[in-house]
């Protein structure tokens, strides 16, 4: 249930960004999630791609470094405190979300990407709570052996 996510720190700049996902589309490296953060002269860009092993060697041809970290997606029900309701349960069990993103996916809810401090232990708790847990093939996610 653990997803491999791109991390790699880039020049907070538009340029940056543009050759990134440049690079990426033109090897055929479909973008899953994205979430940038700023935290200064750099930002901590995040992916889901479509081949994490192919998107890591174009990263490193770049010179930017790319670490793979593993996330948790999670499908919630879009409806006003569902995000509250599932984080009672990780509050509870003493799981701490190290971050989090979003966005509306295809289908009618809409999909959290975790990373905790424990994500095994968050899965079991979310499991255990009915929360629909997404895989890599369901992103259309090629893993491979990428670490």
């Amino acid at each position: 249930m653990k997803l491999k996510q791109i991390t790699v720190a880039i020049e907070n700049s538009p340029a940056r960004l543009y050759d990134v996902t440049r690079a990426l589309g033109n090897a055929g490296i479909n973008l899953r999630a994205l979430n940038l953060v700023d935290t200064g002269l750099f930002g901590q860009l995040r992916l889901l791609v479509s081949n994490v092993q192919a998107a890591r060697q174009i990263l490193m041809q770049l010179q930017m470094p790319a670490r793979v970290d593993e996330v948790v997606a999670a499908e919630l029900e879009d409806r006003p405190g569902a995000l509250a309701d599932v984080l009672k349960h990780l509050l509870e069990a003493d799981i701490k979300v190290i971050y989090t993103y979003a966005f509306i996916g295809a289908s009618s809810g809409a999909v959290m990407i975790f990373r905790f401090d424990d994500n095994d232990k968050a899965i079991k708790v979310l499991q255990d709570h009915g929360v629909r847990l997404l895989d890599a093939m369901t992103f259309g996610i090629l893993e491979g052996g990428a670490k």
